[in-house]
């Protein structure tokens, strides 16, 4: 599965969640990767990266963005309003 895919799923899943409320990056893997998400959580940790940096996400830890350049443990995708 290609970036853009990836990208497209995380934009979907956190629209439909809304504005106020985040989805956790393995939810995406699960809805794609059913069988062996774990394998591809960095895909779309990436995806979600390249998405904050076309202003279309924010991610977040504990509630606060982060800097996606230095992320350590789990994080949450926001659509950006």
């Amino acid at each position: 599965m290609d970036k853009s895919a990836i990208q497209e799923r995380v934009l979907s899943m956190a629209t439909e969640r809304g504005a106020d409320k985040t989805v956790c990056p393995s939810e995406v893997a699960r809805a794609l990767f059913p069988a062996n998400w774990r394998k591809h959580m960095d895909e779309v940790r990436e995806a979600a990266v390249a998405l904050q940096q076309q202003g279309k996400v924010v991610i977040t830890q504990k509630g606060e963005p982060v800097d996606v350049n230095h992320i350590k443990g789990p994080v949450r995708i926001k659509i950006i309003k």
